[in-house]
């Protein structure tokens, strides 16, 4: 099959098309409690966030948790999220802006760090499953980085004539632009999740404060391949 001459879009999830800020920092105070932490407030959060999320950690405690702290705080955390995030819905404009670039005839998935099995049914929920041509969330443990699974992502969206050239990132955490870079792919970032501004305009890539401006930048990217 030969490459597509459309640009495509891996969207991130959580922080991005899902908008989970309430349940993200719900889960992660819980997580605190667990092991004596104070909470933190969203704007501290978005500050000192991220990945591999045990560095997260390390910027609040000074020191890196040690396996039991990780093992409990991460099972904490994720209890937490479940039971926070059923009331989050998708980012403001989602639909509309997943709707009109398939009915442009350019292509997109999903690539999260998310559990594979949970996030899945929930894109089905929200009934956009038949956007993507791919849904791929994370199936391996917890913690690690973005730029691995991009790596398997890619490779999947190339049997299918993608090219990672003309392939746009878009995603709120400053690893989202690691990772497309990892395989030659490019970045927007998305002000509205897990990073500020500030934590994000270092990284290099364009970064905007809206999912619409994160689309035309985009589709500026790809055709400029």
């Amino acid at each position: 099959m030969g490459k597509h001459i459309a640009a495509h879009i891996v969207w991130d999830w959580n922080g991005t098309l899902f908008h989970d800020n309430d349940a993200i920092i719900r889960a992660t105070n819980a997580a605190f409690a667990e092991i004596g932490l104070d909470p933190i407030t969203l704007e501290k959060y978005r500050e000192l966030y991220c990945v591999p999320v045990p560095r997260f950690y390390e910027r609040l405690m000074g020191r890196l948790p040690t396996d039991s702290e990780w093992l409990v705080m991460d099972e904490a955390f994720h209890r937490h999220y479940t039971l926070h995030s059923v009331v989050c819905g998708l980012a403001d404009g989602a639909e509309t802006l997943l709707a009109g670039w398939q009915e442009a005839g350019r292509s997109q998935s999903i690539l999260s760090m998310y559990g594979h099995e949970q996030l899945v049914p929930l894109v089905r929920r929200f009934g956009i499953a038949e956007r993507f041509v791919r849904v791929d969330g994370r199936t391996g443990p917890s913690g690690g980085s973005k730029a691995e699974h991009m790596v398997r992502h890619i490779g999947e969206l190339a049997r299918e004539g993608v090219a990672p050239e003309r392939t746009v990132v878009i995603g709120d955490a400053a690893d989202d632009a690691v990772a497309a870079l990892h395989v030659g792919a490019r970045a927007v970032l998305y002000t509205g999740g897990s990073h500020s501004r500030a934590s994000l305009e270092g990284v290099g890539a364009p970064v905007v404060d809206t999912l619409a401006e994160a689309v035309r930048t985009a589709k500026e990217l790809a055709a400029a391949a």
